[in-house]
């Protein structure tokens, strides 16, 4: 397992939270029975930054909580190389506060479940039908089960 974990934002804090990324990526690895090494990126960037990334190459002008850009369209963790660059995840730290208090729980849960979803972005999971959500909603909970709880 390789990933690069990048703060951007204007906060700080953020550094703290680079283990919940080894845990996540090993809790989804187990789970999805991934054998293969891959790396990943996840960049966390202030509620300014997400704007722009998300006007510029997702043509929607507004910020989001997350954002992920895979490196493959079509992911196929079978590959043979020895390790499967996956791509990029952002991070919006402002979501993540805001949310955290929109449902509940606490910062480390909904920094895991963002870095989650985008994970399971980068290995090819969508939530555009709702079979595809169903299941991608299941791994999530799964995977955050035990690693940050509600």
């Amino acid at each position: 397992m390789q990933f690069t974990y990048i703060n951007l934002s204007s906060e700080k804090s953020w550094k703290n939270y680079r283990q919940m990324v080894v845990l996540i990526e090993q809790r989804t690895r187990k789970i999805l029975k991934i054998r293969q090494s891959f790396q990943f990126s996840v960049i966390m960037v202030d509620e300014d930054r997400i704007h722009e990334i998300n006007r510029d190459y997702r043509n929607i002008d507004r910020p989001t909580d997350v954002i992920s850009f895979a490196s493959q369209d079509q992911l196929s963790i079978q590959v043979k190389e020895s390790t499967t660059e996956l791509g990029d995840i952002f991070i919006n730290v402002k979501a993540v506060r805001e949310q955290a208090e929109q449902y509940g729980h606490s910062l480390k849960r909904e920094f895991s479940f963002l870095v989650t979803h985008g994970l399971l972005h980068l290995l090819g999971y969508d939530h555009m039908k709702d079979d595809d959500e169903k299941e991608m909603n299941q791994l999530q909970e799964e995977i955050l089960s035990e690693i940050a709880q509600r």
